[in-house]
């Protein structure tokens, strides 16, 4: 009996990976498609980034820890990050009509963070399960599987979509 609980878990994971090719293909035609510029879904996926912002850092201090330079390099690249949702921005299309405003994000930088994430996602597994196996005994197989490198590249894409959205709530302010 126990058996069919962990078929049915293993089924769902390699659906999950097999299914990854499309997913990915969808994220990248949602994220850039055109919009319509909401003040309300700006200002609540601007409260809910900062708020998600403030966990990460929290639980980055908390892993410096046992990984060092976690800390650092989450901040390091969270500044990044802002400095590249400021770039989308400016290479975000504006369509201004009457009482409202579309927007489509720029197709180049939506692919490279996706790149960039699922990339990361990829190497840190394969990293983690080397340092797994091949961690001596005093070393940390955690300290030396990267993960520093992957909260790097998370911290990127929050702070790149924490500025994007609050530029994009500072542009609808002013219609």
């Amino acid at each position: 009996m126990p058996l069919i609980p962990i078929l049915v878990a293993l089924l769902l994971i390699i659906a999950l990976a097999l299914s990854m090719p499309i997913l990915l293909v969808l994220r990248y035609r949602a994220g850039t498609m055109r919009r319509r510029g909401r003040r309300w879904s700006a200002t609540l996926n601007l409260i809910s980034l900062v708020l998600s912002a403030g966990l990460f850092f929290w639980v980055a201090a908390m892993t410096t820890l046992w990984v060092p330079k976690a800390f650092v390099y989450s901040l390091t690249a969270f500044l990044a990050g802002s400095l590249l949702g400021l770039l989308g921005l400016t290479l975000t299309r504006w369509e201004k009509t009457s009482p409202m405003l579309h927007y489509t994000p720029n197709r180049w930088l939506v692919l490279v963070i996706t790149l960039a994430v699922t990339t990361r996602l990829l190497y840190g597994l394969w990293r983690v399960w080397h340092a797994w196996r091949n961690a001596e005994a005093n070393d940390s197989w955690l300290a030396s599987a990267g993960i520093a490198g992957s909260m790097a590249v998370g911290a990127v894409v929050l702070g790149y979509y924490l500025s994007y959205w609050a530029g994009l709530r500072w542009r609808l302010r002013k219609i």
